[in-house]
């Protein structure tokens, strides 16, 4: 792989309940274990930083494998859910719910849109075969 870019974060306190900062300043927050998983709430989590995280770049990728095809993106939309539950064996594992938006769009088209990003996204290559993600293209 030939390195575009590195994003560099430092994680301090009590990881699940600590503080989060990456090097540039962008983010700079407190972390909160979520009231679901017993936790106090009222701060963002890992999973919350992964959904954005994983919207945004689907959302480039979306763009990126419709231009050309003359869908007009231009009010579409990608919304993440990441959960977080217990595996067989101990431990977590996270899920990913991926929805895709694009009005004016017929589904079919938007699903395929959505299908071909899912291929070229680095969040899909990074999780695939990993932990389970579906992608499915939603009327507005």
């Amino acid at each position: 792989m030939e390195t575009l870019y590195t994003a560099e974060a430092l994680a301090t306190g009590d990881g699940r309940n600590g503080h989060t900062k990456t090097t540039d300043g962008y983010i700079d927050l407190d972390l909160k274990v979520p009231e679901g998983m017993g936790g106090p709430g009222g701060a963002a989590n890992p999973e919350d930083l992964f959904a954005a995280g994983y919207a945004a770049c689907f959302h480039g990728a979306l763009k990126k494998v419709a231009a050309g095809t003359g869908a007009d993106l231009s009010n579409s939309a990608v919304g993440a859910k990441v959960s977080i539950g217990k595996v067989d064996g101990g431990g977590f594992g996270l899920a990913v719910e991926l929805e895709v938006v694009i009005p004016g769009v017929e589904l079919a088209q938007a699903q395929e849109l959505a299908d071909k990003a899912h291929q070229v996204c680095p969040y899909s290559n990074a999780t695939r075969g990993n932990i389970p993600v579906t992608v499915t293209a939603v009327e507005d």
